[in-house]
């Protein structure tokens, strides 16, 4: 019979480039099986690749892979009371608290007794583990799980590959408003809200990049102020006028960050005021310089959309 292999005996590079080699489920799994092994991954954290961490409240699953890797590891978050389904648990710690867990294809179940405190305590207990990035899902709205959690990230300054906003209600307005100073955690802002809302989100920071599908509101004093390297902006009121602005202050200097902005506005017409001193079919293709001739940007236009790509010389 072989003796078990003394993997903390290990010299501590030579451990680090084992943890290393290992998927992340099977960091994930060995990180439970002892607080001496958990310290010494969390020690190796900062050897260890980038991993985005997907949030997914409405099959209350975090799953984590790679950032160029589709192969994920799914984390399961269910209620105590429903571990009874399963006789293949066993019993772990995780960030001090022992809970059940049962290993899966691909994955593992934990049962808590607070869903709000498994996901905060799974992520908590990734991100010692990892160099962690937090994405949220396009198609889901700030739930009463979501929203604790999103405003407790933050409050942890860990990075978002993706976060995803709808400005729908109360709950939605208030988290905005608690995370607001931070959004420069964000890489990938993408903001929907409902035609109707009153709400004037106040941006104190803002992300790599932004995106706002229902930009009604996303006036020209916004843009102007906006220091995000991609801007995209649908159904906004921004015309012909505000396009104007929003060039001339471009080529002064202004938007020192950005690399590429989109719009897409009825009000950006053939009929409207003049952009640069020029009409909309003389603006296709056109090619801009910034008046210090540093950076030069090239003008798309397609049906009620304009577009600028700019390149650095």
């Amino acid at each position: 019979m072989s003796s078990p292999f003394p993997l903390l005996r290990l010299p501590r590079l030579v451990l680090f480039d084992v943890f290393k080699s290992l998927s992340i489920g099977e960091k994930i799994k060995l990180s439970l099986c002892s607080k001496k092994i958990f310290t010494q991954i969390n020690s190796a954290r900062l050897y260890s690749q980038t991993v985005i961490v997907d949030l997914d409240c409405l099959s209350h699953k975090i799953s984590v892979h790679f950032e160029n890797d589709k192969e994920t590891f799914d984390i399961f978050s269910y209620l105590d009371t429903w571990k009874g389904h399963n006789l293949n648990t066993q019993q772990f710690s995780i960030t001090c608290c022992t809970v059940a867990v049962t290993s899966i294809q691909k994955g593992i179940q934990i049962f808590w007794k607070n869903r709000q405190e498994g996901f905060l305590s799974v992520i908590q207990h990734l991100s010692q583990m990892f160099q962690c990035k937090i994405s949220t899902s396009f198609n889901c709205h700030f739930s009463d799980l979501l929203q604790p959690t999103i405003s407790k990230l933050f409050d942890l300054q860990l990075e978002f590959k993706i976060l995803c906003i709808c400005l729908d209600g109360s709950k939605d307005e208030d988290l905005f408003n608690q995370i607001s100073g931070n959004l420069k955690l964000v890489e990938y802002l993408s903001i929907s809200s409902s035609f109707n809302t009153g709400f004037e989100p106040v941006f104190t920071s803002w992300p790599q990049k932004i995106i706002i599908t229902s930009s009604a509101w996303f006036t020209l004093e916004y843009l102007l102020a906006c220091t995000s390297t991609t801007i995209t902006l649908g159904w906004a009121h921004l015309g012909n006028k505000d396009l104007d602005e929003i060039l001339k202050n471009w080529k002064a200097g202004e938007f020192p960050n950005l690399e590429r902005l989109k719009i897409q506005s009825r009000n950006i017409t053939s009929f409207g005021a003049t952009i640069l001193g020029m009409n909309l079919r003389e603006l296709v293709g056109k090619v801009i310089q910034t008046d210090d001739g540093s950076k030069k940007a090239t003008i798309k236009l397609d049906f009620d959309t304009i577009e600028m790509s700019v390149t650095s010389f």
